[in-house]
């Protein structure tokens, strides 16, 4: 039956489920939910956020926002439990509550933790979307135990009970096609421009300057392979150093490890969280960017180094590979010694490594941005409001899959 003009273009009201809290860099998720809330509100839709309550994974010096509003995001606090594992649980179980009670046409959980709680405002009939992030339980903190018991709880949940789940990238379409006989959307990250800056800060904080480093950034978590960049950087010959920049997940033994590998090699230097001025200076002046992962849902900090203009050296996951294409240097995942010599051969040709530079950030901007997400995924939410749960139609309204 048609649907009418009225109906069609008619503005929704939309909850946002299982981030941290924006606006905020404590993870990926978290960049996802701010870009996509701020732009769904330009357009204008109205989305309430539903933040944790709690203190920044970084520290308390980064809790810098805690008002009631964000650039027309309507932002809402639930109480957590501040025990490890249990903040995740009782604010995505607050949050649930509150957008099944609430008069939202669409409810959008992300992450497959979260997803455990999706069968309360199905209770009350709303409309459900799940954006899978990764396959969490794939993690290396998650492998075992109730944790691991729970995300796939949640994971059984979004495929029991979601009407549209969007994914990533081809692999995390294809696991649940496979696993479960369940059609997915994918509509992946998306960066926006970026500011370059000249080294300023770096320099003064970290002794650093334009090309003098070899930058990782991200979570300082086991699946993101830093111990194989260490093992690999120490037996370099290069006068590069190596920045480690990031925070603690849950993850300090894991911390103490990567540390104690360094040892007292004075040209590694970890940064700790990094963001604002400081991050965009050591994205804009990094020599090789390196991102040794063994697992991924899609990296955004890759991303947003490609954007930078960076030269990029990936583990060869199917993730990282979808992002770089063939404008980037991959190395075999989990190998330290190929990981090495792919170092080596770029720290000895600045060419090739300018090569790369040239052609990253016009690459990655034709394949990836929050505009073409931010419009898929209304597309979506319009679709569901409108009564339509056909996957392949609304998969060739929103231009096919990536």
């Amino acid at each position: 039956m048609p649907v009418s003009a009225r109906k069609k273009d008619r503005k929704l009201n939309i909850a946002m489920v299982g981030h941290k809290r924006i606006p905020s860099r404590e993870g990926g998720i978290e960049i996802v939910v701010e870009e996509l809330s701020t732009r769904l509100v330009k357009m204008g839709h109205k989305v309430t956020c539903y933040n944790r309550n709690g203190h920044h994974v970084g520290g308390t010096k980064f809790d810098t926002y805690q008002g009631k509003e964000y650039k027309g995001v309507t932002l809402k606090y639930v109480p957590t439990v501040d025990i490890k594992g249990m903040a995740a649980v009782t604010s995505s179980f607050l949050g649930a509550l509150g957008s099944a009670f609430g008069r939202y046409d669409v409810v959008h959980f992300h992450a497959e933790g979260p997803c455990a709680m999706l069968w309360i405002p199905k209770l009350l009939r709303k409309k459900c979307v799940v954006t899978i992030h990764g396959i969490d339980w794939k993690r290396e903190k998650w492998k075992s135990g109730w944790g691991s018991q729970y995300i796939r709880m949640g994971e059984k949940c979004a495929v029991r009970y979601a009407d549209q789940i969007i994914v990533l990238n081809k692999n995390t379409y294809e696991y649940f096609k496979n696993i479960y006989g369940r059609d997915t959307v994918i509509i992946p990250n998306g960066l926006g421009k970026q500011k370059i800056r000249n080294a300023g800060l770096i320099r003064d904080k970290f002794g650093i300057d334009k090309d003098e480093y070899i930058l990782f950034l991200g979570r300082l978590v086991p699946e993101k392979g830093v111990h194989y960049l260490i093992k690999a950087y120490k037996n370099l010959e290069t006068d590069k150093k190596l920045v480690i920049a990031g925070g603690v997940s849950d993850s300090q033994d894991y911390v103490m490890t990567i540390k104690a590998l360094a040892g007292d090699d004075r040209r590694i230097l970890f940064t700790d969280f990094v963001q604002g001025a400081l991050l965009e200076e050591l994205y804009s002046n990094a020599y090789v960017y390196v991102l040794p992962s063994d697992l991924e849902g899609m990296p955004l900090s890759l991303l947003e180094a490609m954007g930078y203009g960076n030269c990029c050296l990936v583990s060869d996951i199917p993730e990282c590979m979808e992002v770089v294409g063939d404008k980037g240097v991959v190395f075999k995942r989990g190998d330290a010694g190929d990981l090495q010599d792919k170092l080596q051969m770029l720290c000895d040709s600045r060419e090739v490594v300018e090569n790369y530079k040239n052609v990253a950030s016009d690459f990655v901007y034709q394949k990836y941005n929050w505009t073409d997400m931010a419009q898929k995924t209304e597309g979506l939410y319009k679709r569901l409001a409108q009564g339509y749960r056909d996957t392949f139609t609304i998969e060739n309204d929103l231009g096919g899959k990536v």
